[in-house]
This record gives C-alpha cells, structure tokens and sequence, in this order.
C-alpha cells in the first residue's frame, strides 16, 4: 500500500465541528485510573439513576473498590475472564470497573441469550468467573463441570430499587451486617453467592497491582466481518481513546452537567462505550434502564430530564411519536447520536421537531470500540451519509478482491479503518485475526463505500451478510443452523430485508425435508427454544429449492432478491 495518497490529505477537517481537533491526546489512563478521576472530582454528583434511586459518584467508587476486594477473595487475578450476564443496572456498572480493577478481564453477554448461546461463549473464553442477574443463574449453574466456572455472583437487580419501591413490592432489604460477616467464606463452585455479599467487606487495598494501558479489558462478542459469533479483544487503550474521541466529537458537552440515557444495553459495544466509558468519563448523570420502554422513559424524564441520547432509529421513532401525541417532553436533549443500523432521513426530521437539539448517525464496528466514523455535530452534517472520520482515525478505500489496490475519491470499494480505537483481535482466532487485520493495523470492515472530495462517507454494500436488526448483529449461517435442526427442514437460507423504519429485519427461506408439511408458525416456535428472540425469523418462507452455486453454496443475494420480489 502506498505511503502517499489523497485520504492521507483528511479533506473532511473543515466539516469538523468547531472546536473538534483532528487528533485526539496519547491515552494516558486505564478505564479504573478513568473512573477514579470521575469519582474524585465529583464525588457528590449524582453517578447513576435507577428508578429515582440515586447513586453518587462517590458511593460508585466505594461499591467498585469493595466489588474489587470481594472477587479478589474469590480468587480472581489479573488476566482472568470474568463473565457478565447482567440486565442494565447499578450493579453493572459497579461489576464492569471492579473486575477491571484487579486487572481481570471482562466478558459480556447478552442475559436473554439463550442456553445453548450462552454455553457457546463461555465454552469460548473459559471464564472461571460470572457475575449474573439471578433470572439466568440456573442456566449458568447448569453448565457442565468441564467449563469450570468456579464462582457464580448472583445479582437481584430489584436491591438497586428505591427503598419505598422495595417496600410497595415486599422486597427484602439485604443487612449489610450479616453480608460482611458472610464474606469471610467462600461459596462453593456453583452454589449462589450474592452479590450483597460480595460487597459487603472491606476495600481494595491502595497498593494492589494495577492495570496497564494496553492490557486486555475486554472481550466483546461479535459476528465480526464474517461467521459465528468470536470474542473481539479490547483493551484500556482501545477504550479509552474511543471514550476521548467521542468526547472530542462533542464540544458543547458540559463537564459534570449532562444526563445521559442508559437505553441501550451495556452488554452491547455501543452502550457500553457511550454509557458505561463515554458518559462515566465526563461525570454524567447516567439513568438506567432495564430495557426500552416509552412508559419508562417518560417517567424517568420529569425527574431527570435527558440532555444526550444515544439510541438507534426505532428508539428515536417512538420517542418523537410520543412526543408528537404530548405524553413527553424532550426539549431537554441537545444531543443524539444514532448508531448500529442505516438512520432514515425521515427519523431525523421527527427528531429534531421533537427535541430542538440534533441527532446525527455515527457508524462503527465492536472491532473499533465501536465508534469510528460520525455526522458532525452541527450545520456540516449531511443526512444520508454515516459522516467522517473521528479524529485520530484513518480511512482507505480498496479493491475488496486486492486491498492493496486504492479506489479514488467517488468510486465504490472497501472501506479500511485505522485508529487507536482498532482492537487487537479475535481471541483465540488468528486466522481470522489475519483476515480482518492488515499490516500497519489496518482494519478490513467488509462495507463497500464510496467517499465524496470532501470526505463524507455513504455505505452502499457489504461484503458480509450480517444482518442488523434492533442494531444486532445476526449471523445467518448461525440461524441456518437452528432451523436445518428442526427434523423437518432440508435446508435453510437466512438473509435481512429492510424495514421502512430502518435496519433490517431477519428473514428465513426455507426448504422443507421430502413428504413433510411443515407449519412455519410451530417452525418459529422451535427457532425461539434455540435462537434469542432477535435471531428468531419475522418471517419464514417456505419455497422448492435454493438457488446455489456450482460448488453447491447457497446464494444468498440471490435469495434476498427473490424475497424482495416476491
């Protein structure tokens, strides 16, 4: 690949936001020397919100360093894999920051996956370790022995409630006493050890080692480019400068003062760095929810109204249909950045009538932490394109069949990604690792773009058929395999076709086995027992055959067009 060349030019600067810098500052933290700062600095601000329950900074910090000590007495030592299984609530959080804390490892997972899901991932990464919502405790215990998960916290999110909540549901309130006392035993492998009784100790010690900037802090589960889901490698670098760029994205964001939504799950890339490492670095008030639901939405806003939303077009739909009919009041929010699936120019216009703020699309991959490119936040943008490259971040157009052939401004190829944000990648994959990752730290997105003469970038194709859907990422070989397990099915072709609302929906061709009727309703019902529920087809098609190629692979794009044209 040739040293010079136009992109290197970054035509895209002037459309910056004032204020926005073309390269961000050398890391120079670890995510716990990061939420240490927020701690000291706003030690009587409020942190998080949880259905009116509110934690301060300060309180966050001592629940993360007694989280630290508690899992350190388990036995966890740095570079271990601690899973999270766990919904979006304080002890998230609390959980995220003190296993990295000690050094370990983060695993998250997505707690409505199901066992079969689950099982493939810890079987993957091996954690000896899991800190999981009580709901999915049974299934984790269930693991057989040869996963060798040697201590299981289980979490009751209802003990984050306010005590009055509590009261009105007849929930137990848990005596920190009794939990302190507890903590000096160990819990066997498997028995329930509760998360209560996991914080109920002293601190971490001052002195214990500390993690560095480029040690691992997490592995985030993805499709990747291509195939089944692998465990993308993250660590305290590749963090922390994705929290600084979307940072620096922002000018106008105040310091202490903002409140942002925690409508998106922490288990996924994008929640995760807005919310978990993005809004905790600037002392934001984070309010938390469980899962997206209008009517919580709306409660939540006249106490604490927003001023950042990160969410993905169905959110901001629903939201501006629900202000349009006056049940909610968004002028609060300055800012929206729309993520993880194709943002409708109409979205935007019911948004911004809504809120008087902006909401701009962004575009990333868990592989860049996720965010690597976005609209700028002002008159610049340009509604229909995913924007320019953050700052600190390089960009390539290529041959997708030869990557070290360039493609000129305006014509299609494969967009390259390189930046601090660039993961380090796939654990225990290097031959995949060797595929998505080039020399220099180039990475391969599988997204065919073009690029106008001044920079903004429109996705036009991908090489690789995920779908997104909910901005999921769903692998159709992975769906393919559910269904051909259903005794009744030949054979199975999963592809996405669009919503009018964006994104895409999943879709399954199906071929039934010779002499069988097959009931496509029964055939989803099955697919619910094996898939979580955004895996599962909307809808499945019953035809004769699939069109394949010579060697006998199935043609997907050919189905797709068949689908659309049916």
């Amino acid at each position: 690949m040739s040293t010079a060349h136009p992109y290197d030019a970054k035509p895209w600067l002037p459309a910056y936001a004032p204020g926005v810098p073309a390269e961000i500052d050398e890391v120079s933290q670890t995510l716990t020397d990061m939420i240490e700062t927020s701690v000291a600095a706003r030690a009587k601000k409020p942190a998080l919100v949880f259905f009116g329950a509110t934690t301060a900074y300060r309180e966050l910090g001592e629940t993360i360093e007694r989280a630290a000590e508690g899992l350190r007495r388990l036995g966890v030592q740095p570079g271990d894999r601690v899973a999270l299984v766990l919904p979006n609530c304080p002890q998230h959080v609390a959980a995220f920051y003190a296993i990295l804390r000690l050094g370990a490892i983060v695993v998250e997972h997505n707690p409505l996956y199901t066992a079969r899901e689950l099982r493939h991932q810890f079987e993957d990464h091996g954690a000896r370790f899991a800190i999981v919502w009580d709901k999915v405790y049974d299934t984790i215990a269930g693991f057989p022995s040869d996963l060798a998960v040697a201590g299981i916290v289980s979490v009751d999110i209802t003990e984050a409630l306010p005590f009055a909540k509590r009261l009105a549901l007849a929930l137990p309130i848990p005596k920190a006493r009794k939990a302190r006392a507890q903590l000096t035993a160990k819990p066997e492998a498997k028995h329930p050890f509760p998360w209560s009784r996991l914080i109920g100790g002293r601190r971490i010690s001052r002195k214990h080692e500390r993690p560095g900037i480029d040690d691992v802090a997490l592995l985030q589960y993805t499709s990747g480019t291509t195939g089944s889901p692998k465990g993308a490698i993250l660590t305290h670098r590749n963090l922390r400068a994705n929290a600084m760029q979307g940072r620096a994205w922002v000018p106008g964001l105040h310091e202490g003062e903002e409140t942002f939504y925690g409508v998106l799950p922490l288990f996924h890339a994008y929640g995760l760095t807005l919310c978990l490492t993005f809004a905790m670095s600037i002392g934001a008030k984070l309010v938390l929810f469980p899962k997206f639901d209008v009517a919580l939405v709306t409660d939540a806003v006249r106490q604490s109204p927003p001023t950042f939303l990160p969410a993905v077009p169905p959110i901001y739909d629903q939201l501006a249909r629900a202000s349009a009919r006056g049940t909610v009041d968004l002028s609060s929010v300055r800012f929206a950045i729309s993520g993880a699936m194709s943002l409708p120019v109409s979205t935007v216009d019911k948004w911004e009538v809504a809120t008087g703020g902006l909401l701009v699309e962004g575009y990333g991959m868990t592989e860049t932490s996720p965010v690597a490119l976005g609209n700028p936040i002002g008159p610049s943008r340009r509604p229909g394109t995913v924007g320019v490259p953050f700052p600190s971040t390089e960009i390539r157009v290529v041959d997708p069949e030869d990557p070290t052939i360039e493609v000129p401004f305006g014509e299609r190829g494969e967009l390259l990604l390189r930046g601090p944000q660039v993961f380090q990648g796939y654990w225990k994959r290097p031959d995949e690792t060797a595929a998505a990752l080039l020399s220099d730290g180039w990475l391969r997105t599988g997204d065919i773009v073009t690029v106008s003469a001044d920079g903004f970038i429109t996705i036009v194709d991908r090489l690789k058929e995920l779908i997104i859907t909910g901005g999921f990422n769903v692998s159709p070989s992975e769906v393919e395999e559910a269904l051909q397990s259903h005794p009744d099915v030949d054979a199975a072709a999963v592809v996405g076709l669009p919503r009018e609302s964006g994104g895409e929906e999943v879709v399954a061709a199906v071929v039934a086995r010779q002499g069988a009727e097959l009931d496509t309703d029964a055939l989803r019902d099955y697919a619910r027992t094996r898939l979580t529920a955004y895996k599962v087809p909307r809808r499945i098609v019953l035809v004769d055959d699939l069109p394949r190629s010579l060697i006998g692979k199935v043609l997907r794009k050919q189905v797709r067009d068949q689908l659309i044209g049916s």
